[in-house]
């Protein structure tokens, strides 16, 4: 009776088995001093490569997590193997026959082998791929020609067919010497009252993990009178196979990764071929289910995704709600990635496997070329549900957006991602950041109420006693952001001049405080500050004429506030803070006009486009106008 595995064989495995082979079917590992490598662990999620190889002791080390070993431990830990079955998955993989002592008993064993599943798999993938060639496959080859793939596509990515018969692959596996519970267990048969075939009548992808061996299958809908409706069918999990950290095409994408450390993530099989097909070999997909934080631990260990060597992530989504969806769901897992992040969406919601049947294989290779950071694509498509022409616009946007980059782990991304927001929304740079901190503290939103759905809440609760107006908090004397409207104010209040058309350009657009814009209708509803010119009852009308108690308060402060001048204010020094003051609100027009620009497509609306751009440069050149109003 076959026993244990004899030393000799072991010894054999641990020679004839490079570990440097064996680890970089799932590590990229790179060169870090003689005779050494270096990766990111695959046992520990970590930033910093700490994971070390030595091919010629045979023996690796984890310095973050401790793991270490020889190739047959690499295994037994990877893929949660006995010692003996991990002997037994080396013997099969550099082709040591492995041999056994003879009247020993023999290992307890824990279900069907690993080595026995992946074979039956290999010998299923082979018999899938034998039937695309029969007269019962014209169905599915003639979708393979619909979707742009010939023969020598078909054959490099390994694609097949399940016949139909139901117990067609059951009967071929078991004249091969397969078990009925190694053919289950792996997921190719399923029993019921009795064996049957898991897949029928469809178009078949082997799935394969890095090191190139089939683990599971993908499946496509052919016929309509198939009973299982879903047009896509994966495997279920087995032993084999865990649909959240397979990615298809990996074992044909790991050294271009490598190499170029950049990686493609499309949604489906046929995006991936067609991806590979046109030359962006990088790509891959998920099966059956969303991108998430597993598939890409997997992908960073093959780009090298660490702090020192960082790379590229492109995601492809279709442009609709879902793929909108999608990219929400990626931008939240991020920080997963100390690469950078990107999306890339074509204008006519193709996919890449369509864009390459209509527009030829260029097109593919534009459409990652034209790839745009992830976090702006997700920014606007919030900031595209609001109108940013007008300040509550910007207000609500701000609002929605602040808990995604409030939710980014990596602190020198999220202050990036605010400035970037600012920018985008054409807000102050203060007041994103200060949103931000706010919504830290809290979840974030869902999609935002249409106006029809926030038109309904309002009058269903108009029914209610209405709720009392808002009151806007007082300004505090010594705020940073207020400084300059506050002194101005003052100014106005005790020394006011008459300064031309400099105070004549004033608007209360200019006072971002309620309660400070309130104060200056009043001081232009009676004629502007040259009006209190010498007019020792200028203060007592200002008072007079302010109607709420807030702005009197206001006033009374501003009225007695000393001035920060050693001497007594005279018109160049209003003057300075008159220019300041317009300044500052070229500052917002600016940054509202390059927001616009920012969404506005040139090539679509030119026209549009330029007066854009001319009203950005008028404002630009009143800005220098005014800095030079105070050098003269």
């Amino acid at each position: 009776m076959a026993g244990r595995i004899k030393e000799t064989s072991i010894q054999e495995v641990r020679e004839k088995a490079r570990l440097d082979d064996i680890i970089s079917q799932q590590v990229t590992l790179r060169r870090a001093g003689p005779g050494t490598y270096k990766g990111l662990c695959p046992f520990h999620d970590e930033k910093t490569p700490s994971f070390n190889v030595n091919p010629s002791r045979g023996f690796y080390k984890c310095f973050g997590c401790g793991e270490g070993g020889d190739v047959i431990d690499f295994v037994m830990k990877l893929e949660g193997l006995s010692f003996f079955e991990a002997v037994e998955r080396l013997g099969d993989k550099i082709g040591v026959q492995i041999q056994r002592e003879e009247g020993d008993e023999a290992p307890v064993k824990r279900g069907p082998s690993r080595g026995k599943l992946v074979e039956a798999h290999k010998v299923a993938a082979e018999f899938y791929a034998e039937q695309l060639l029969t007269p019962d496959a014209v169905v599915a080859r003639q979708f393979l020609a619909e979707k742009g793939f010939d023969r020598d596509a078909a054959l490099h990515f390994g694609v097949g067919f399940s016949p139909r018969g139901g117990e067609d692959l059951y009967r071929h596996l078991r004249a091969r010497g397969f078990s009925d519970e190694e053919v289950v267990t792996g997921g190719l048969v399923a029993h019921g009252r009795s064996h049957y075939d898991r897949f029928r009548g469809r178009l078949m992808w082997p799935i394969r993990e890095s090191g190139g061996d089939v683990i599971g299958f993908g499946a496509r809908r052919l016929f309509d009178d198939d009973r299982i409706e879903a047009k896509y069918l994966n495997t279920s999990e087995t032993p084999l196979y865990k649909k959240s950290h397979v990615l298809y095409g990996i074992d044909l994408a790991r050294k271009e990764m490598a190499r170029t450390r950049e990686a493609v993530i499309v949604e489906g099989y046929t995006d991936v071929m067609a991806c590979h097909l046109a030359g962006i070999t990088t790509a891959v997909a998920t099966c059956g289910t969303a991108f998430g934080d597993d598939h890409a631990k997997v992908l960073r260990r093959f780009i090298s995704d660490d702090q020192q060597l960082r790379g590229a992530v492109v995601f492809t989504f279709d442009g609709d709600a879902a793929g909108q969806t999608a990219a929400l769901k990626a931008f939240k897992g991020d920080g997963n990635f100390t690469s950078q992040t990107y999306v890339a969406v074509e204008p006519d919601g193709l996919d890449p496997n369509d864009l390459r049947i209509k527009k030829g294989d260029e097109a593919v290779r534009e459409l990652l070329a034209n790839r745009v950071p992830l976090y702006e694509f997700v920014l606007r498509n919030i900031a595209s549900k609001y109108d940013l022409d007008r300040a509550d616009g910007r207000v609500d946007a701000l609002r929605e957006a602040a808990p995604l980059v409030a939710s980014v782990r990596d602190e020198s991304k999220k202050m990036g991602f605010t400035r970037d927001l600012a920018r985008f929304l054409g807000v102050d740079p203060d007041e994103a950041a200060r949103e931000v901190r706010r919504a830290a503290g809290r979840p974030a939103p869902q999609a935002a109420p249409s106006r029809r759905e926030a038109a309904q809440t309002a009058q269903a609760g108009s029914a209610e006693a209405p709720a009392a107006p808002r009151r806007p908090p007082m300004p505090h004397p010594r705020e940073p952001r207020f400084t300059v409207e506050r002194e101005t104010l003052k100014l106005f209040v005790q020394h006011p001049v008459a300064l031309g058309r400099t105070t004549g350009e004033i608007t209360p657009e200019a006072f971002t405080h309620p309660i400070y814009r309130a104060l200056w209708e009043i001081i232009a509803g009676l004629g502007g500050p040259g009006a209190g010119t010498g007019d020792a009852n200028w203060a007592q009308k200002l008072g007079a004429a302010a109607s709420d108690p807030l702005v009197s308060r206001i006033l009374a402060e501003l009225a007695v506030e000393p001035i920060p001048s050693a001497k007594e204010p005279d018109a160049a020094y209003v003057l300075q803070y008159v220019v300041r003051l317009l300044e500052l609100l070229d500052q917002r027009r600016i940054a509202e006009v390059k927001s616009r620009l920012q969404r506005s497509d040139g090539a679509a609306d030119p026209e549009a486009y330029n007066r854009l751009f001319a009203q950005l440069a008028a404002l630009e050149q009143h800005r220098r106008g005014l800095r030079n109003l105070v050098a003269e």
